[in-house]
């Protein structure tokens, strides 16, 4: 780790936001993820007091780097290398209460359909 900065594909992979630096450099590329308000490229160096804004599926992030890493320790570590706004983990919640009531709401079949259910599946679409 140099003393000025971080790559930002390896800072986010170390601070346990993508499983790998494949998905985080996809991510980045993507247009997924911001520093200080611009659009950043993998190679952009993050430094401490960055502002990140990273979205990820359904969820946002504002972060601010505390700590530079670049090898992927225990979680419990990573968590020490950021810092989320209060208003990125208001919104992160209320997104996840949407969720949870939309899954409640359109629950998912438990199995796949046999042979019988894909059956009276394709009666159904034929009007039987």
């Amino acid at each position: 780790m140099s003393e000025e900065g971080v790559r930002l594909d390896k800072w986010l992979w170390a601070a346990r936001f993508y499983k790998t630096r494949r998905l985080a450099t996809d991510a980045i590329n993507g247009g997924k993820v911001e520093i200080n308000g611009h659009r950043a490229k993998p190679a952009r160096l993050v430094r401490t007091g960055d502002e990140i804004r990273l979205r990820k599926d359904a969820l946002d992030y504002q972060l601010i780097v505390e700590g530079l890493a670049d090898r992927r320790g225990p979680a419990s570590v990573a968590q020490t290398l950021y810092r989320e706004t209060e208003e990125s983990r208001d919104q992160r919640e209320r997104v996840r209460a949407q969720l949870r009531a939309q899954a409640v709401a359109f629950p998912q079949p438990d199995r796949r359909p046999g042979k019988h259910d894909r059956r009276q599946l394709a009666g159904f679409k034929r009007g039987d």
